[in-house]
């Protein structure tokens, strides 16, 4: 199976949506078409499948296993792709890692186990990865949460976890705290090798950019894909006035997407393509449902103010 061996987390890397039909079955023929949309953006670095934007906790084994065939089958030979190890058992997490790493995977996201949230010692952290690493020769991405939530890592607990498992190359932060996100830039990528730190702020994505992250790993891009890019590269380039007007663009749908409860920020991004015209359906699967009708005017208004509604982009040229 196609892999892009040496590939480094980095750069911008959208996780995509996983469209339903309506009786929750994959819509596989939407999924095959929105795998096209979001890698038709040039100098994406990679896409994330079979994570939270893909509906992971929901989907089985299986179906697991069928969304990377798939996306193997559209893009495995034009771009990487980065596959989620979603789960609370260390053990099911091996069967996972191995699954993604004989599919064709080129990295591997690992979110932190739900059992963190009774208390976590540096061991058990480790340990998880450790039996990740063992079946699998693919960078490893730590999925770094808020450590108020307990499912965090603490800073010097994934210190250990990178100088002990190598395979680590990156983390997706998403601690929620601008001050460890500095300090987690500070202490990770000037190691050597470094680990880079790819943000997922994505309700302050500039700010986070600016503090020096080496990309971005982000549900968003499965919407803002061209635009994530831009602000990247203009951020890289220290034009700062370029990532303001960005900024002040992608600001509206981060208002909508990332709005509480966060739970339904994918929903919100399903939604947002059905009015873009790029999916037939928004349906999630339970204990999801679909947001108001109300909720989904804001939406609507949102894609508009950033210039993404083709009509509304119409209209005003018109007037």
């Amino acid at each position: 199976m196609p892999r892009h061996a040496g590939f480094i987390p980095h750069g911008v890397i959208p996780a995509v949506l996983l469209p339903f039909n309506e009786d929750f079955s994959i819509d596989e023929a939407s999924y095959r078409a929105h795998l096209r949309d979001v890698t038709s953006v040039a100098g994406i670095s990679a896409i994330t499948i079979n994570a939270h934007s893909t509906e992971a906790a929901s989907c089985s084994f299986e179906e697991q296993k069928r969304v990377l065939e798939i996306t193997q089958d559209e893009v495995g030979d034009r771009i990487p792709i980065v596959h989620g190890v979603y789960t609370d058992g260390s053990l099911e997490a091996q069967r996972i890692a191995k699954m993604a790493t004989e599919g064709g995977a080129s990295a591997l996201l690992v979110f932190p186990s739900g059992i963190y949230t009774m208390g976590q010692r540096p061991e058990m952290a480790i340990e998880h990865f450790r039996r990740i690493a063992a079946v699998s020769d693919l960078p490893l991405i730590a999925f770094q949460y808020n450590p108020a939530g307990g499912q965090g890592y603490p800073l010097a607990t994934l210190l250990r976890m990178v100088e002990e498992v190598p395979s680590i190359r990156a983390i997706k932060d998403w601690c929620g705290n601008a001050q460890l996100a500095d300090r987690q830039i500070r202490a990770l990528q000037t190691r050597n090798p470094p680990v880079n730190v790819l943000s997922t702020h994505s309700a302050w994505l500039f700010s986070s950019l600016v503090l020096g992250c080496k990309g971005l790993l982000s549900g968003s891009g499965s919407v803002i894909a061209d635009l994530q890019l831009q602000l990247f590269k203009a951020i890289e380039a220290k034009d700062l006035a370029a990532a303001q007007k960005l900024h002040d663009r992608i600001a509206p749908t981060a208002e909508v997407f990332y709005a509480d409860p966060p739970v339904d920020m994918h929903n919100r991004m399903k939604e947002a393509l059905v009015l873009m015209g790029k999916l037939p359906r928004a349906v999630v699967r339970p204990p999801l449902v679909k947001i108001p009708q109300a909720e989904i005017e804001r939406i609507r208004q949102a894609l508009a103010a950033a210039g993404l509604l083709k009509d509304e982009v119409a209209v005003r040229k018109a007037a």
